[in-house]
């Protein structure tokens, strides 16, 4: 995510390496390859234009004030505060009030709508202890209502659909009364799309709106179509007037124009992205925190926040007492595992450490490579999981065999898991327990 724009904002940075002082010439310098960084990540000229004009004023401004401060310093915090105040400045909560609170989906077929209101769901539950009631209201596309009824299922939330109406207004309406008789106190309706912007699409989705008035009407955008998403956003802006956007795909080859622009061109706020498909993949956005990934400084709040989220506090505690006596075994072994695997994509978990970003650019780290030591450990006996000291050289033939890997490889790991278990009782002395091993990396592309 933003791995290109980094690298040359990072380039931008350094041309004032060795400089003493601000001077219009080297700022100009580098002010001009920070808007080419901008318009290379597909921002509109115009919005790269303004952006670094007030750069260069912020910069200017602080000639004969900051001596302490080297130029790539104060031009790199000056670009922080301007990319947070791009992108918004502040979070926005999403507005779920009501008896029933209603959510009203919007977007282009392939943006990831449905997925979201299944993110969206969960995170209401979960989070807001709500209780969802999702609404199928995409009439064309029975996959649509499969995969919607595939995600209640999966997070255990009511849906609404009738397959037999062809109206979608009335759906909404139905579900509306279903939700009220039924105590949902919140309402998800996931909607049609079409692969661009027609009239009969944009007639719909403002007809539902008028007929359920939303509390809340949110706009989900693929980031990867750059200055497209920005375009379309602006469309259904002025139909539908929506509070707020969903940035979705962040995870993939995107250059980052639709995250910069858009609350520029249309003023309304992005409130929440999405790294993936898994529905714990969902974050609300924070413009400061997204600043600081682009500038490659990571983000550690978020870090600690997803880690929160799966690390229950009675399980820790028990886990402490385990490693200060050295009990950890192969079961919180893999529980550990678990969780690290839900907190979402190994590489965008590091690349939240400061300075790890830009460590880890050309390194590939495949979330399938603890695949090799869960089988390891899953063809283990209960008996063995309990107890690591059981493991002599028939019991580890049979679990090298049954878990399809050499014994060379069983022994590896458990020599790797000895020295963890060993470090980890160490540092429970005096500081927080650790977690188990990074997956195995490997520089360059993936594997074919």
């Amino acid at each position: 995510m933003f791995d290109n724009l980094s690298d040359r904002l990072d380039g931008a940075f350094k041309s004032l390496t060795g400089q003493r002082t601000i001077t219009e010439i080297n700022i100009a310098s580098a002010v001009k390859e920070i808007r080419r960084a901008l318009v290379a990540a597909d921002v509109n000229y115009k919005i790269a234009k303004d952006f670094t004009d007030r750069v260069k004023e912020k910069a200017l401004g602080t000639e004969n004030v900051l001596k302490s401060v080297s130029p790539g310093q104060l031009m790199t915090k000056i670009v922080q505060d301007e990319l947070t105040a791009l992108m918004g400045g502040q979070s926005v909560g999403i507005n779920v009030k009501g008896k029933p609170g209603v959510v009203l989906i919007a977007g282009l077929q392939g943006s990831g709508k449905t997925t979201f209101t299944g993110k969206l769901a969960k995170y209401l539950k979960e989070k807001k202890s709500m209780k969802p009631l999702v609404v199928a209201c995409d009439v064309y596309r029975p996959a649509a209502i499969n995969q919607l009824t595939v995600l209640a299922e999966q997070i255990g939330v009511a849906i609404y659909k009738d397959e037999e109406l062809k109206d979608p207004v009335t759906i909404a309406q139905n579900a509306i009364a279903h939700a009220k008789a039924n105590s949902h106190d919140v309402v998800i309706v996931d909607t049609a799309g079409r692969l661009a912007v027609d009239e009969e699409m944009m007639n719909e989705i403002e007809a539902i709106k008028n007929g359920i008035n939303p509390t809340e009407a949110l706009f989900v955008v693929d980031s990867m179509t750059g200055q497209d998403a920005v375009n379309t956003a602006k469309a259904f802006n002025e139909r539908i007037n929506y509070d707020g956007v969903v940035l979705t795909k962040l995870d993939g080859d995107t250059r980052g124009g639709a995250a910069l622009s858009i609350r520029f061109t249309v003023g309304k706020p992005i409130k929440f992205i999405s790294t993936g498909e898994k529905l714990e993949q969902l974050d609300i956005f924070y413009p400061d925190r997204m600043a600081s990934r682009i500038l490659g400084m990571g983000d550690v709040i978020s870090l600690v926040e997803r880690a929160q989220q799966q690390f229950d506090e009675k399980e820790a505690k028990e886990l402490e007492r385990k490693i200060k006596k050295n009990k950890f075994d192969f079961n919180d072994f893999l529980k550990q595992l678990d969780q690290i695997k839900r907190m979402g994509n190994i590489k965008q978990l590091v690349g939240m450490i400061p300075g790890m970003s830009k460590a880890i650019k050309d390194i590939d780290i495949d979330d399938d490579a603890f695949n090799k030591v869960e089988a390891i450990v899953q063809s283990m006996t209960l008996e063995e999981r309990g107890n690591p000291g059981l493991l002599d050289a028939s019991r580890k033939r049979r679990i090298a065999y049954g878990s399809g890997n050499t014994i060379a490889e069983v022994n590896q790991f458990l020599k790797q898991f000895d020295q963890m278990r060993k470090m980890m009782h160490m540092m429970s002395k005096g500081n927080m327990p650790g977690m188990p091993g990074m997956p195995n990396a490997r520089r360059g592309g993936r594997r074919r």
